[in-house]
């Protein structure tokens, strides 16, 4: 049976006092403890968030994860964290391949695939994130790009590495803009990569969590999760703020 999996990821936003009050909002104690819950804050306050989780006895299952992560080990790379740092403050997930690191720092799918191999090495899931930009869908290449996409990191990782990860479509046209792949289209493509997974290893299509990101709210979760190979939530704005994101939880 699929794992059902809702990730917050806060992006760029945050202060000490903000974060203390999005975590005292969130309520994880009324859901199904076999869900999957994270939050993806900034690398600047992973322990801090590590912490304040570790005391809540509302929240103590809800796991942390990071929203980059160094495809190198250690060396000369200022300003880079690496996968055995994040795993030694207690961080359990590594979002890899996200559009806005792939449009907005020229991220290859080559390099995703490392830094999958990366996380995997230092016992962190990667969740792999896949999408098409609006030019893409419109000229009819949405499959195109995410396999694509996908089958670079199975490239570098293999079976046994996919079997690790989390799997997240996020059309880019949808994140941050408040548009929504209808859950038809999300669907559409989550079937699709169930079926190249399958092709993979049979097994692995049976296993494997495929996430939906791109403007997730509580208004539309329920709908989105019900598709039967969308298997829970990426969540960008809407993980902001405690009531949505319970929601949102609770349609998972």
């Amino acid at each position: 049976m699929r794992r059902r999996v809702v990730i917050g990821n806060w992006k760029m936003h945050g202060s000490r006092e903000s974060i203390s009050e999005l975590l005292a909002g969130i309520d994880s104690s009324c859901l199904d403890p076999a869900i999957e819950i994270a939050v993806c804050p900034t690398s600047l306050h992973i322990a801090e968030v590590v912490e304040q989780l570790s005391k809540s006895s509302n929240n103590s299952g809800i796991a942390v994860g990071a929203q980059n992560v160094c495809d190198a080990e250690s060396g000369a790379f200022t300003g880079e964290v690496a996968a055995q740092m994040l795993a030694e403050y207690g961080v359990r997930y590594a979002l890899v391949g996200h559009s806005e690191r792939r449009e907005l720092y020229g991220e290859s799918d080559q390099l995703v695939a490392v830094k999958a191999a990366a996380a995997i090495g230092a016992g962190l899931t990667p969740v792999v994130c896949l999408g098409e930009t609006l030019v893409q869908r419109q000229e009819g290449k949405t499959e195109f790009v995410v396999l694509r996409q996908l089958d670079a990191v199975v490239q570098k990782i293999g079976i046994e590495g996919i079997e690790k990860c989390i799997v997240a479509y996020e059309p880019v046209w949808a994140i941050g803009t408040g548009e929504t792949a209808t859950p038809a289209q999300a669907q559409e493509v989550h079937a699709a990569l169930r079926v190249r997974l399958h092709q993979l290893d049979a097994g692995l299509a049976q296993t494997t969590p495929i996430l939906y990101g791109g403007s997730v709210k509580a208004s539309n979760a329920a709908e989105l999760f019900a598709q039967p190979d969308i298997d829970g939530g990426l969540v960008g704005g809407a993980s902001l703020k405690a009531e949505e994101f319970n929601a949102i939880c609770a349609s998972a």
